[in-house]
């Protein structure tokens, strides 16, 4: 399903948490204010609507016009693209391509979808700030009305020493900092109340009996997955209730990394030999058919129980092929695409087909439960993988059909139909591109 984007040919110790207030580093703290009113309700990344919120009345309206006359009603959500490049960051319009923010920033920075459809993640110094890409929607009885706003850059919310991986599941978001261990928790539909407040107010904390490069996955039932290791080395995982009582651990798996979740709730983490896959209350190893198969950044997706991972058989080698794990059967099957890819050159599709973009500049659109690549479409000019992984380097990323692959090559951005091959359209960006997300609105 296409969504709200038009078609092709169509005309369309603790973690600390920050007191600081907002500072919005463009738009105005009217702007600010009115997000707290609007803030509600927002479409997750699926698609699929929130919670639902009382109908404003009229009264409430006409003080959110007066609060701002930036935030304008939309006929559809507006999915928008977020982009760093060296030295800020882009906020684009997913359909039109139109850079709606240049914001500056310095420093490299990473970006998370942050879970509600309308804010990232932006890991800067002192911990993670908290980037508005300017697009909501907002529940009113059976039917949804959909905002924009220009986009605001706000102060860090989450404060963290080595700010690193951030998780979307269940409702929730879980951050983790590398440098303390320290995880906090906090729901995905309230980033626009914390923005407002200018401090977050977490559902759980967690501190890892040592700092290591981690990841935590929280579930509404209490549950967290944690890894395990030191600043020397990762082994595992354990499984945490609400109390944070062990349930279940594994130390099957050297140099833990990545994660994601297949179908409702089984959680996947990446080894050096295969993967650990959390069914329930217990876990599983699942080992690769080479004795060094590393498999540490793992894609799944809500109605597939196979995941997309990278794999690598050599530490200092390069990536040739992709993993398909079967969750349920509990296999690997290792796929050549052919080509070198990064990291950043994996996605899946809305079918849950798996998507990879290749050094050769074509994306490979692979069925997961054949491993057969159906198609290969010729993208962006051939390229090579940098020497350090934080240089820019080609990035794609998938919303409503379509994907969204960069050139820092050429500083163009490629709106991509996966199903049929079409490149829909282009632009040129005003800066070289490197990360990359894409909000729902």
């Amino acid at each position: 399903m296409k969504g709200a984007l038009p078609v092709p040919g169509s005309q369309v110790p603790p973690m600390s948490v920050s007191t600081r207030r907002p500072l919005a580093l463009t738009g105005a703290l009217a702007l600010t204010l009115v997000l707290a009113a609007c803030g509600t309700g927002v479409e997750a990344e699926s698609g699929s609507t929130g919670p639902s919120t009382e109908e404003s009345t009229g009264a409430e309206a006409d003080a959110e016009e007066e609060v701002s006359s930036d935030v304008v009603e939309a006929a559809a959500r507006t999915p928008r693209v977020a982009l760093t490049y060296d030295g800020g960051l882009l906020v684009l319009d997913a359909a039109t391509l139109e850079v709606e923010a240049d914001l500056p920033l310095d420093g490299f920075n990473r970006l998370s979808d942050a879970g509600d459809g309308r804010h990232v993640a932006v890991t800067t110094a002192g911990g993670w700030a908290m980037l508005d890409a300017g697009t909501w929607s907002q529940v009113h009885g059976d039917h949804s009305h959909y905002f924009t706003a220009p986009p605001a850059l706000h102060d860090v919310l989450v404060e963290a020493e080595t700010p690193a991986h951030v998780v979307v599941h269940d409702g929730l978001t879980a951050l983790f900092d590398d440098g303390t261990g320290d995880v906090t928790v906090v729901p995905a539909d309230g980033w626009a109340d914390a923005v407002a407040a200018g401090e977050v107010t977490p559902t759980r904390t967690y501190t890892t009996p040592s700092a290591h490069h981690g990841v935590a996955v929280a579930s509404q039932d209490g549950h967290l997955v944690v890894t395990e290791g030191t600043d020397e080395g990762r082994s595992g995982a354990r499984l945490l209730d609400a109390s944070d009582t062990e349930l279940a651990a594994s130390a099957e798996c050297p140099g833990v990394h990545g994660e994601t979740v297949a179908g409702e709730e089984t959680v996947v983490l990446g080894c050096e030999d295969g993967v650990l896959i959390l069914h329930g209350d217990h876990f599983h190893k699942v080992t690769s058919p080479d004795a060094y198969g590393r498999i540490g950044n793992q894609f799944g997706t809500e109605t597939s129980a196979v995941v997309l991972g990278d794999y690598k058989t050599d530490p200092e080698g390069t990536l040739t092929s992709v993993s398909l794990i079967d969750t349920e059967a509990e296999t690997i099957r290792i796929v050549d695409i052919g080509s070198q890819y990064t990291f950043r050159n994996l996605a899946r599709g809305d079918d849950d087909t798996a998507l990879v973009l290749g050094t050769d500049g074509a994306l490979r659109v692979i069925d997961p439960a054949t491993g057969e690549i159906v198609r290969s479409t010729p993208v962006i000019d051939a390229w090579e993988v940098p020497q350090e992984w934080q240089q820019p380097q080609p990035a794609i990323k998938v919303v409503d059909g379509m994907a969204y692959i960069t050139e820092p090559a050429t500083d163009e951005l490629h709106v991509v139909d996966y199903e049929t091959g079409e490149v829909w359209k282009s632009t040129q960006l005003p800066a070289t591109p490197n990360e990359m997300v894409v909000v729902t609105g």
